[in-house]
């Protein structure tokens, strides 16, 4: 009897009626093969208010040659795959769609090598952000995109959606501290992509496949770079009477030559929650609360924290505070970083946007999702990437009120059409997935989009990793693909 006849028997035979799975099953192992119907409902969502997904079977791989043959197993089945981390996306990317086989890279979470010299690491894909900058503190190195998810999301969840976060304004996104990357293309080849060398030679194929949310393949192994920690850090939290106040500082800031590490503001609906859930200091009576963080030598510090705080109460702030101690400045930032989770306090369900604008236009942009909010009568909390424009309202609702999931939809696309029309972009770090993809043809031509279809037909001739995301329907070599080759018995 064959070792996939032996899982037969073990199993429903009913489910095994799909020779697909039984195949994965021996590739992998029965415990790291999940298809019952639990596990599929928990790995078809992730933190996003879409609910559309449909999970096939569920892989846990822990090794390249296991995710090729995931890959290669699924290719010849004709089905589709979708790479998943920690789920913790906002944006639906991680959704699957028709029944593919879910691919979570969660066991592969080793840190492979450390390069002091050179600066750099080999990780797994599903190694923890925060855990990576734990793990190089006592070598004096951190990781520096820290997304506000950062205690659970992935570093291959942040390089699917090139992911940010605050200190992303002087460091730049993930793309900026990738260096080369391991892939698994869809039909099971292994490349390597991009290069340690100074100037890799060829077409930056790292930088198309970063931010590609899982359409070109999946990433087994990733060379980041590694940010040397400053020998000093100086964090200011400006009030202000009016988000205007708060939105013009941050602008004349960066108009004054000044680029800090950091600069984020929150409005005083989610100041309150945020005082309430950490108590961390912050003043509940200001409109709106300014978090700037300058870090490099000494003087040059001093420097920067006295010209921005000078700036500050130029520009109408009512107070500016420095925090004194590294445990001062600590909880400042769990609670800019404890945000989201403090609406739980108001509501069950929240929506979070990701749209950029210029700075220059981030007041009237505030102003316009304020008036948008309340002609939905919906309550909306700002908390916001200041410095490079992210803006990140939240639309505060209970799913369980008939008709108002399609309330907040229509709320949000109006935000991202005013986003739009104010010259700004769909997103910021949380990736285009399901919730911007019809808004595509918004900001890109035909043109633009069937070159961005071309490339992802490179990597995927055949259309089967993450169907039905990023691009338009039109657009997407993968528009139907998606609902293809589903076995409906078993999976439908």
């Amino acid at each position: 009897m064959s070792f996939i006849d032996k899982i037969k028997n073990l199993i429903k035979p009913s489910v095994f009626e799909d020779v697909f799975v039984a195949e994965l099953v021996a590739a992998l192992s029965p415990e790291r093969v999940r298809f019952d119907a639990t596990e599929r409902f928990l790995h078809s969502h992730d933190s996003s208010v879409f609910d559309e997904g449909n999970a096939g079977p569920i892989c846990f791989p822990i090794t390249t040659r296991e995710v090729q043959t995931i890959m290669r197993i699924s290719e010849k089945h004709g089905r589709s795959i979708v790479a998943r981390g920690a789920g913790t996306g906002l944006a639906g990317g991680a959704i699957p769609l028709g029944a593919p086989v879910v691919v979570v890279m969660t066991k592969m979470n080793k840190i492979l090598e450390i390069d002091i010299d050179n600066r750099v690491a080999w990780v797994e894909p599903g190694v923890i952000n925060l855990d990576l900058s734990r793990y190089l503190q006592p070598f004096g190195f951190h990781f520096a995109p820290d997304p506000s998810s950062q205690q659970v999301c992935t570093i291959g969840g942040n390089v699917a959606n090139n992911s940010g976060g605050p200190h992303c304004l002087a460091y730049g996104v993930t793309d900026a501290h990738v260096l080369a990357l391991e892939i698994v293309l869809p039909d099971g080849e292994v490349a390597t992509i991009g290069g340690l060398d100074p100037e890799p030679v060829g077409f930056d194929l790292r930088g198309a496949f970063i931010g590609s949310e899982g359409t070109l393949g999946i990433a087994t192994k990733i060379a980041v770079r590694i940010t040397k920690n400053p020998p000093t850090v100086r964090t200011l939290l400006l009030s202000f009477s009016s988000m205007r106040a708060a939105a013009e500082t941050v602008s004349a800031v960066i108009a004054a030559g000044i680029v800090p590490a950091a600069m984020e503001v929150m409005d005083q609906r989610i100041t309150i929650a945020v005082e309430s859930f950490v108590g961390a200091g912050y003043p509940t009576d200001a409109a709106a609360v300014l978090l700037v963080e300058v870090e490099g030598l000494v003087d040059g510090v001093q420097i920067d924290a006295s010209n921005i705080r000078e700036i500050g109460f130029k520009h109408g702030a009512t107070d500016v505070r420095v925090a004194e101690t590294d445990n001062e400045r600590e909880l400042l930032w769990k609670g800019r970083k404890t945000a989201f989770g403090a609406i739980a306090q108001i509501a069950p369900d929240y929506y979070l946007h990701d749209t950029v604008v210029p700075r220059s236009a981030l007041a009237d942009v505030l102003e316009k999702v304020n008036e948008v909010a309340e002609r939905y009568d919906l309550i909306v909390m700002n908390v916001f990437h200041a410095g490079d424009g992210n803006l990140h309202p939240l639309l505060l609702f209970d799913a369980r009120e008939e008709g108002m999931l399609e309330k907040v939809h229509a709320a949000g696309a109006e935000i991202m059409r005013i986003s739009l029309d104010a010259g700004g972009v769909l997103s910021g770090e949380h990736g285009i997935g399901i919730e911007k993809q019809a808004y595509m043809d918004e900001l890109f031509t035909t043109e633009d989009l069937n070159h961005q279809n071309r490339l992802r037909y490179a990597f995927d001739p055949q259309c089967r990793s993450n169907p039905g995301k990023i691009l338009p329907a039109g657009h997407s070599c993968a528009d139907i693909q998606s609902l293809k080759n589903v076995p409906q018995g078993v999976w439908g």
